[in-house]
């Protein structure tokens, strides 16, 4: 297994950025718990709470592997959808083309990343408490004997320790701000903090509550019931959601975190909403520098209005067209005895790639 520090370079400048984000590598290793924390891709204060808690090393590559995944999913009909190329050139072989310039660049791009993987870390891990996997933790204890006797249910069954989910995703990716030197580095990890954060509070607000009935020939005259958390897709649909209504915070730092626009500072900024300092680049045109690969022979929709349409995805350069034939067996019969007879199916379909 080859081990990659490829996101390093892509990373912060100053020492102190190059830190939460490393971990991201861990999701390129096959069985990442057998390595050691010494050889993986972590800052080192993440390689010591990783030698404190080794037993947390899949849950930490599940989180990853959650993350990349979902931003893909959510993305993935846009002009960015959330994957590289000219940058993953420079990476070791077996390294996954993972987030580039957009790690380090303050968009709204950087917003979702960061929110997105800081909640994949709290559902994969709170997922191995409630499964058993660790000692340290497990149900949430603290709803049981509850619940409401007149309304006839109570508190049972296993219930997500979403608390602890958090508490860990807090500890293995938040760097203190008052560690960092620059103004500039400030401000953004200020702002990447506060996205951590968010993406930590989509996994609580989606929290929902599950029930079984008990009673006689399945009558409801008694319900148990435990928290759940929803399905990471879920999770992901809300932070696409913050991520199209997020907000662009000034570039300098006094006491707190301030819009942008002078006329709407006394509007508050929630601990939710995804938060970013630059504007992205229209992504449109390829930059092998900062490792945007540009929309040139994406595959498109010419009906769609939407993002996923070829006006928009190829940023008004128009689209190829050009048809694909597809083989399938079709009109399958069993025959007895004893074999499946089919026909030969082929159908022709237009596909459109921009230019």
């Amino acid at each position: 297994i080859q081990l990659t520090t490829c996101l390093r370079e892509t990373l912060f400048t100053g020492a102190s950025q190059k830190t939460s984000l490393w971990w991201l590598g861990i999701a390129s290793f096959g069985v990442p718990e057998k390595l050691g924390c010494a050889n993986l891709p972590l800052n080192s204060r993440q390689k010591e709470l990783c030698k404190r808690k080794p037993y947390l090393l899949p849950s930490i590559r599940e989180g990853a592997r959650l993350g990349i995944q979902e931003c893909r999913n959510q993305f993935r009909h846009e002009r960015w959808n959330c994957m590289i190329t000219a940058a993953a050139t420079t990476a070791p072989m077996g390294a996954s083309p993972l987030f580039g310039y957009e790690l380090s660049s303050g968009t709204k791009e950087t917003a979702f990343i960061y929110a997105v993987m800081a909640a994949g870390l709290v559902h994969s891990v709170t997922r191995s408490c409630s499964a058993g996997n660790m000692t340290e933790c497990s149900c949430d204890t603290t709803l049981q004997n509850g619940g409401s006797a007149s309304e006839g249910w109570h508190w049972g069954g296993c219930s997500d320790d979403v608390q602890y989910g958090m508490w860990f995703s807090r500890k293995f990716l938040d760097f203190p701000i008052g560690n960092t030197t620059g103004k500039e580095n400030k401000v953004l990890l200020a702002m990447n903090l506060h996205n951590n954060e968010a993406g930590r509070q989509a996994v609580a607000k989606l929290m929902s509550v599950d029930c079984r009935c008990h009673g006689v020939s399945g009558s409801c005259a008694v319900k148990t019931c435990w928290k759940t958390m929803s399905s990471f897709e879920k999770i992901g649909h809300l932070l696409k959601d913050k991520y199209e209504n997020s907000i662009q915070i000034s570039d300098k730092i006094k006491r707190k975190m301030r819009r942008r626009e002078k006329d709407q500072r006394k509007i508050p900024i929630h601990k939710d909403d995804l938060l970013y300092v630059n504007k992205s680049p229209n992504y449109c045109v390829e930059d092998k520098k900062l490792g945007i690969p540009g929309t040139q022979g994406r595959e498109c929709n010419r009906t769609s209005e939407g993002a996923d349409g070829c006006n928009l995805l190829c940023c008004g350069r128009g689209y190829n067209t050009h048809v694909v034939r597809h083989v399938e067996r079709c009109e399958c019969k069993f025959i007895w005895c004893c074999y499946v007879r089919c026909r030969r199916c082929e159908s022709m379909t237009d596909v459109h790639t921009c230019k």
